[in-house]
């Protein structure tokens, strides 16, 4: 059969519909895919992860499917139900793993200005970083604290869900290689010193000082089910609202408000903010550059925790 010119162009726009029929089909596949394998998280381990944001999922999902080199999302499910090794891995790929010391030094500038002044009149402070990961940016914090003579009347909280990266976390230590990276942050930031001078070098790794790491404690806690966690001057929970839905967003939100004393401190990444939450109004801007808020209320100056 021999076509007139004018269907050619009949033809190329039908195969092409039919292209995307097909791709929008295997999407919407995926899709169905990826909610029963939250599914089937939450009811075999207890992990919540239905709030997170789909399209995160879906990239660590697949990802993982790649790195697995299975076939399809069955075998992947039947992977993660039967062997609870192999869920340790979903859990890193779920985590928000990426971390380093003085992330943002900018940030730490403004707390150092801002923030730090109204801390000092405290007699003890509780500082709670949600979402530590490794624990880095904890280690980052509480040099700043020993700088500006706080860290031995504070008491540093890291939380996380996954339990491999608060192993790392308690042991304080960072690559050699790191630390020399990290180094010109932690100048960026405002250091007083050279960062080498709060770790205890080996060939490969450098371990935080003991006068520093004494007062970091970090521990399990899950952002999504957990509970209010202490009563807290300082919380930071930066880049980690931006990997859930806004549901969870507001919740985890109120979970940080209710974590605060009254004048307390919640600092939020740089892509995050609390200007859409209805709590919104409970809170004053300190610094909208770098996401620092206080939470209204009337604190004694001298006051502590007792």
């Amino acid at each position: 059969m021999i076509l007139e010119k004018e269907e050619y162009p009949a033809r190329n726009v039908k195969q092409a519909m039919r292209v995307r029929e097909a791709d929008s089909m295997i999407q919407s596949i995926f899709s169905i895919e990826v909610e029963l394998v939250v599914q089937a998280i939450f009811l075999r381990y207890g992990y919540n992860f239905r709030d997170y944001s789909r399209a995160s999922v879906k990239r660590r999902i697949a990802a993982r499917l790649k790195k697995e080199g299975l076939d399809n999302m069955a075998a992947l499910q039947h992977k993660i139900l039967h062997q609870p090794d192999f869920f340790e891995e979903i859990i890193d790929d779920f985590s928000i793993n990426v971390t380093e010391m003085f992330r943002d030094p900018e940030f730490y500038l403004l707390m150092r200005e801002k923030v730090f002044p109204v801390l000092q009149q405290r007699k003890s402070l509780k500082v709670w970083h949600a979402g530590c990961g490794s624990g880095e940016e904890v280690y980052s914090l509480a040099i700043f604290f020993y700088e500006n003579g706080m860290c031995d009347n504070t008491q540093f909280y890291g939380t996380d869900i996954n339990n491999r990266s608060l192993e790392k976390a308690k042991a304080g230590e960072i690559s050699i290689k790191n630390l020399r990276n990290y180094n010109a942050n932690y100048q960026a930031a405002g250091g007083n010193s050279s960062l080498v001078d709060y770790f205890t070098l080996t060939a490969t790794m450098a371990r935080l000082n003991d006068n520093i790491r004494k007062n970091l404690f970090f521990t399990e806690h899950n952002l999504v089910h957990d509970q209010v966690f202490g009563e807290m001057d300082l919380i930071l929970c930066r880049n980690v609202l931006i990997y859930f839905n806004e549901k969870l967003q507001r919740r985890v939100l109120r979970l940080l408000q209710k974590s605060l004393r009254p004048g307390g401190y919640i600092c939020l990444g740089m892509k995050e903010s609390l200007y859409f939450s209805p709590d919104r109004d409970n809170f004053e801007v300190v610094d909208g550059r770098v996401n620092i808020f206080r939470l209204k209320g009337k604190v004694e100056k001298d006051s502590g925790h007792g």
